[in-house]
């Protein structure tokens, strides 16, 4: 047998995310939004879809979201695009150096994101933006395919407790050691993970919380200006 690089096993496993009707109520619920739309979106086609994790396999940047957007990536086809979340967040990738444009509206935009890689913990959008227990469980296996093959990270942004949490399990489910103390999540967390790898915790970009205050435009741009410092400070060391 010919052996694969990791970048055809990527690819693999994005194709398997987007092949993937493991769970029946995430299958019903896209699919209706896909072909039910909202007025604003009437005359668009909708992906309807799993989401695969998108950007760069030797990244040292690793982002891990909750689920795609009914409206969002469930109708663009890619990682936080086309909705409020998004521009939230790529603003914040543009400024610290790990996107090439601070806008995220289709996937032909031209954007590009620099040493980076961007995931969720589930790949279809959940009703009420809720996925159950037992969908997290299913769909585990893609994020910790993905934690295998991206040998070079330095840098894991979880966003919301529950990306923080469902990246802890994909990290153990890995075979990776656990951190030497149980981390517990807040903004601006620092989790030292064996292998030379820091886990950042960060708010979540929903428009709750950025419309609240909760996240402001400072705090977020915050956590990725950390994480460049972070991957700076990795390479300089021998």
């Amino acid at each position: 047998m010919i052996p694969t690089s990791p970048v055809e096993e990527m690819r693999r496993l994005q194709a398997a995310v987007v092949d993937c009707r493991r769970c029946p109520r995430l299958v019903v619920f896209r699919q209706q939004v896909a072909r039910d739309k909202v007025r604003r979106y009437r005359d668009e086609t909708y992906w309807g879809k799993p989401l695969p994790g998108f950007g760069e396999p030797t990244a040292t940047l690793l982002i891990v979201g909750l689920a795609p957007a009914a409206h969002g990536g469930n109708r663009t086809g890619r990682m936080f695009t086309g909705d409020r979340s998004g521009e939230f967040l790529f603003r914040a990738l543009y400024a610290a150096g790990f996107a090439n444009q601070p806008d995220s509206s289709h996937p032909d935009d031209g954007l590009r994101l620099r040493n980076c890689y961007i995931t969720a913990a589930v790949r279809c959008a959940p009703p009420g933006n809720k996925p159950t227990a037992a969908e997290f469980e299913a769909c585990r296996p893609f994020l910790v395919g993905e934690i295998l093959l991206l040998e070079r990270v330095r840098v894991v942004v979880t966003l919301g407790r529950i990306g923080f949490d469902a990246f802890l399990k994909a990290w153990a489910e890995a075979g990776r050691k656990p951190p030497a103390r149980p981390p517990r999540f807040s903004h601006a967390a620092e989790v030292k993970l064996p292998g030379d790898v820091t886990l950042l915790a960060s708010y979540h970009p929903s428009q709750r919380n950025t419309q609240t205050g909760l996240l402001t435009a400072g705090m977020f741009s915050g956590i990725f200006r950390r994480a460049s410092r972070l991957i700076s400070g990795a390479r300089r060391r021998p």
